[in-house]
């Protein structure tokens, strides 16, 4: 639908659609997505929403496990945001990848649902020790516009926007959006789906933070603190076959009111 008014939201993904870095589980996730939803909700209180994202999940995964329960659901508007956990393997190519989000694009608007995607933002400008996945980064969003053009799919382009590389976009672990950062790709997602109220003030840059100005000395131990609170553990799950989503399963599986949290399981 043109005029924003959709009735039964589909959100596929990895941790980013199933909201980490925006809450806990504990307290319980939030995400762009369910942002997202409520920003429908604004325009049609009628929608419906549900989450199929799972953290560690590869493209093929995502396209494995998640597509057909959504084609399932019949959305009328889905999300799909697969590929950087594919990227930061060893092996990534980006056509097989990228192959598999289209896949997923061509199946959902086939069906009738206005899909939205946004581009990767160029992480490595707030990681330097990821600086060498710097150009599969560019490689995988090459893909991913070209077959968004191909498909109808709309497109935020997060990754030309230097707020996107702000650290404040994201959270401590440096992978996952923030609270701020979350809020930022859902008023992407609204404007590029063209929802009534939506701009591009989501592409501004932040107020500057003095704060952040750190000296050498501060950021190298900022850099250390991170390497062992967050690369050292993602990197031993890696030589173990480890995924932080092995167990899970998606936290939101059935179309439900936005609001209404999910029935636990």
């Amino acid at each position: 639908m043109d005029n924003g008014q959709y009735v039964r939201y589909v959100a596929l993904g990895d941790s980013q659609t199933e909201g980490v870095g925006d809450g806990d589980d504990v307290t319980g996730l939030r995400g762009f997505a369910d942002r997202l939803a409520e920003r429908i909700a604004t325009v049609s209180p009628e929608v419906r929403y549900a989450n199929l994202a799972v953290r560690g999940r590869l493209a093929g995964q995502v396209r494995a496990e998640q597509l057909g329960p959504a084609l399932a659901l019949r959305p009328d508007v889905a999300t799909v945001l697969a590929g950087v956990n594919d990227l930061l393997r060893p092996r990534f190519d980006p056509d097989e990848t990228a192959a598999h989000v289209e896949a997923m694009f061509a199946a959902l608007t086939a069906a009738g649902a206005r899909v939205a995607t946004v581009t990767i933002p160029d992480i490595t400008r707030i990681v330097p020790i990821a600086r060498p996945v710097a150009p599969r980064i560019a490689a995988l969003n090459d893909r991913i516009r070209q077959a968004a053009a191909r498909h109808g799919v709309a497109l935020a382009e997060a990754a030309s926007h230097s707020a996107a590389t702000d650290p404040r976009f994201w959270a401590a672990d440096r992978l996952h959006a923030s609270p701020l950062g979350h809020d930022r790709i859902s008023a992407a997602l609204a404007q590029a789906l063209g929802l009534p109220g939506s701009d591009d003030s989501w592409t501004l840059d932040l107020a500057p933070d003095a704060a952040a100005a750190a000296g050498g000395v501060r950021a190298a131990a900022a850099e250390l603190r991170w390497a062992g609170g967050f690369l050292g553990p993602w990197l031993g799950r890696r030589l173990r076959g480890r995924s932080s989503g092995d167990g899970r399963s998606a936290r939101r599986p059935e179309l439900l009111p936005v609001g209404m949290p999910p029935v636990a399981r």
